[in-house]
């Protein structure tokens, strides 16, 4: 009987023993066996892998060249072919109207072959053997040159020189090229054995039989490698394309290169060190094709090559569905810090014959590990199963109520109810299973004792919004965003790039949607009824889909641009379902990743040239503004804080930010009453009286003793006990000695004189009685001297001050605004009934 390859279960690094201790026949054959025929993302012909078709639908690293008449296909660093990118340099053409426009005038042929066949003709028979010299194959041109020493070549050419009617085939294998020369290669071939002979000389069979054929970008070959490190590397390819988003040819090329002598993966020598390059794409790759065959092997000979409690996600099937279609969870989990030997077994059990989701798996870990360290504080440390109590159970739920993250901050409540969830689970999987035949049954979970209540949370980062100033800043320079190194740029034209981001910025600042929100809009996401147009949105955070938001018609009339756009857009992968298609081929999902909105947006903010923020400092110069604060979660704060100032009421604004508690939404408002009692602080100090003279006052008596009329502060006790509605001498402010005007009150000071002036205007032209002309010239003349010693006051003031009155004046003056219920443009509106 063949002896099977068997190494210590403890010694993950151990080396494939010498010839004799293992079969590599029956590995080889066990290999063969496993390959499936039917996973092709190309063309295999035993010992190269081709791909062909259209490259969408393939996951490589490859693409073609961007010139539409052009097919030649480029790595992922190239944009276009080197052919073209030469005439792009010489004709100093915009890239996007080069791409369009030109033309390849070349004829195209299969890479390293030789299309023009021999002109060598008898009795209309054409040579066959491809061109070489003067219009001949190189036997032909051979012969010419023999007679041409003779001077005898023309007769030569005209009644002896025969054409070749059998095409001789290259001596490397798989080459489709013809033979070039009398050595039997290809033009190709012929090249690289003259450059290989001059260091090395050998024989051109020799040489040919380890020799790859031509090798396009998207293409690599497995000959030069022996046969069991062949049918290990396409074992090992089978089972990593289901691991990885896509396979780089050009990697697996250079692997090839490298492991050229090797015997198998299997092997130590065959690790990293061998790599020439130690690129990190490389050395993933190489590790990615040695996890898979090491995985076969133990499968083949029943032995573990690895510690059994290192667990192999991707082995055991474990699959997440971020970003899309599932794909298989990369890296290892080492169960080795669980103490109990029977949770360590339980976990592993679970994951191997559940195959869970990554987060589900990534939180049950998390979670045994909580509960293993605290029973191995217990007496007995958790050890038997059948000693455990429920007060055991409780410790665990303690640890669990003060589970802290790795930078010893507390987990969120409702990660803790998570945590303990997934724990609980695991033990009733245990039991159901036969797995925890032997744990007490007093170990279990009180429903009302161990429960984790769900804590109020800051949902959605309230105070985190972008400030109006800011945002006006940033809609000056929007011409700008989309230009430069950003996302996308090798899939889209840089004119439709920027009209994409600009477009998703719009919507980030005019809708308050979450990024994820926004890059998944669907194509038609605009519905228009009774004039009023909306948006159509899901709410992936809590799974409410088909939701409607009205927008107003300039929000709607950029999304139309887009839409208008959208169908000329040259994508690999585009997916009409999405507004905001996906950049690249390799993309699981079918829109737009929200990273790469984030990305984009971080990069145009940092190459602003200034960005102020609301103040100055104590010279008078505008502060900046921290860039750091604006990221695309940030506009969702600032279109609910713009609608609580405004003062949208609290049950419309949660409709419109799509709030399941009307609590969290009451805290835009909280925030703004908390800067306007800031700015009463800062205003209070700065009351005048009717006269202009100071009549400071604390922030109490300016909230609690006094009402605001049209045109400053009232102090007079009736007045205010009826909240402003019953003025003793009907409102003629500037007569009164209660009256307590600040500098929040100027604009509207100024207009009333205006008014005042026109009334007098009026009075004069009806001839009215001279003490009404007289009473209105008074009135101006007693406003106008409150607002020369308001605004002469301000003038003497530090720059840095006045920016701040001026600032605290500005929010009064929208707190006042608000207090009548002033909308926005956005209200909302009954979506329609549906039957589901």
């Amino acid at each position: 009987m063949s002896r099977i390859l068997r190494l210590p279960a403890h010694d993950a690094t151990a080396a494939v023993p010498g010839e004799g201790d293992w079969d590599s026949r029956a590995w080889l054959a066990w290999l063969q066996d496993r390959v499936d025929d039917s996973w092709r993302p190309g063309e295999w012909d035993g010992r190269r892998w081709l791909f062909t078709g259209d490259l969408s639908n393939c996951r490589t690293s490859s693409s073609t060249c961007r010139t539409r008449a052009c097919d030649t296909i480029v790595n992922t660093k190239n944009i276009f072919c080197s052919p073209c990118a030469e005439q792009l340099r010489a004709s100093h053409q915009d890239p996007d109207a080069f791409a369009v426009t030109y033309r390849p005038a070349r004829r195209r042929s299969f890479p390293g072959m030789v299309t023009v066949r021999c002109s060598i003709t008898r009795a209309s028979v054409q040579c066959v053997r491809p061109r070489h010299c003067k219009g001949m194959c190189v036997t032909h041109y051979g012969a010419w040159k023999y007679h041409a020493t003779k001077g005898t070549e023309e007769a030569w050419l005209r009644e002896r020189a025969q054409p070749f009617t059998d095409g001789l085939a290259c001596q490397v294998s798989a080459c489709p090229s013809p033979s070039y020369n009398s050595r039997g290669l290809c033009n190709y071939h012929a090249r690289q054995w003259s450059k290989d002979n001059r260091r090395n000389p050998l024989d051109a069979e020799q040489w040919a039989a380890q020799q790859s054929p031509y090798l396009a970008t998207h293409q690599f070959s497995l000959l030069p490698l022996p046969d069991l490190l062949r049918h290990e590397m396409l074992y090992g390819l089978q089972q990593t394309d289901s691991w990885t988003r896509t396979l780089e040819p050009h990697r697996i090329r250079n692997l090839v290169r490298d492991l050229t002598g090797a015997d198998t993966l299997l092997a130590e020598d065959t690790g990293p060190n061998r790599l020439a390059s130690a690129h990190a794409g490389a050395v993933r790759t190489l590790q990615r094709l040695r996890t898979a065959v090491r995985s076969g092997f133990e499968e083949f000979s029943g032995q573990p090559l690895a510690e059994p409690d290192v667990l192999d996600l991707r082995s055991i099937g474990l699959r997440t569905t971020a970003g899309g279609a599932p794909r298989r969870m990369p890296g290892t989990a080492d169960l080795r810090p669980i103490n109990q030997p029977w949770l360590r077994d339980l976990i592993r059990h679970w994951a191997l014959t559940s195959t869970p989701r990554t987060e589900v798996f990534s939180n049950t870990l998390r979670a045994v590990t909580i509960a293993s360290r605290t029973l191995a504080q217990r007496p007995g440390q958790g050890l038997d199963p059948a000693a455990l109590h429920f007060t055991d159970a409780s410790a665990i739920v303690d640890a669990f109520r003060v589970a802290l993250r790795r930078d010893g901050t507390l987990y969120r409540s409702s990660q803790r109810r998570t945590l303990v969830g997934c724990f609980f689970q695991l033990i009733d999987y245990g039991r159901r299973s036969g797995q925890l035949n032997t744990l007490a049954g007093a170990f279990t979970r009180h429903p009302v004792e161990h429960r984790i209540r769900i804590e109020e949370t800051d949902e959605d980062g309230i105070g985190k919004a972008v400030p109006e100033t800011v945002i006006r800043q940033l809609d000056t320079h929007l011409d700008s965003l989309g230009l430069g190194e950003v996302q996308g740029r090798r899939d889209l034209a840089p004119a439709d790039r920027q009209l994409l981001y600009q477009t998703v910025y719009i919507l980030l600042r005019d809708t308050g949607r979450r990024p994820l929100e926004i890059a998944a809009l669907p194509h038609h996401c605009l519905e228009t009824t009774q004039g009023q147009t909306s948006l159509i949105w899901n709410n992936h955070k809590r799974h409410r889909h088909r939701r409607r938001l009205p927008i107003t018609e300039s929000t709607a009339q950029a999304i139309r641009t887009w839409q208008a756009r959208r169908p000329n857009l040259q994508l690999p992968a585009a997916d009409d379902a999405y507004l905001f298609p996906a950049l690249s081929s390799y993309s699981s999902a079918g829109h737009l990743n929200a990273n790469y909105i984030s990305e984009t947006l971080r990069a145009w903010v940092d190459s602003l040239p200034a960005l102020h923020a609301e103040g100055v400092d104590a010279g008078g110069n505008p502060l900046p503004f921290d860039r750091t604060l604006i990221y695309p979660y940030a506009f969702r704060h600032s279109y609910a804080q713009r609608h609580a100032d405004a003062g949208t009421p609290v049950d419309v604004l949660r409709e419109l930010m799509d709030h399941r508690s009307i609590a969290m939404t009451q805290r835009y408002y909280q925030i703004s009453l908390k800067r306007k009692r800031a700015a009463v602080a800062t205003l209070s100090t700065h009351v005048v009286d009717r006269l202009g003279q100071p009549a400071p006052s604390t922030t109490t008596s300016y909230e609690l003793r006094s009402v605001a009329v049209p045109y400053g502060g009232c102090t007079e006790p009736s007045n205010v006990k009826a909240g402003g509605s019953s003025c003793p001498i009907r409102f003629q402010c500037a007569g009164c000695g209660f009256y307590r005007p600040d500098p929040s009150y100027l604009p509207a000071i100024e207009q009333h004189i205006n008014e005042l002036r026109a009334d007098r205007e009026t009075a004069q032209a009806m001839n009215a009685a001279t003490f009404v002309i007289t009473a209105l010239s008074d009135q101006i003349t007693a406003f106008e001297q409150a607002v020369t010693r308001m605004k002469t006051r301000l003038a003497a003031m530090p720059a840095h001050e006045r920016q701040q009155i001026e600032h605290a004046s500005t929010l009064l003056r929208k707190a006042r605004a608000a207090s009548h219920h002033t909308l926005l443009p956005l209200t909302t509106t009954d979506p329609p009934q549906t039957s589901s």
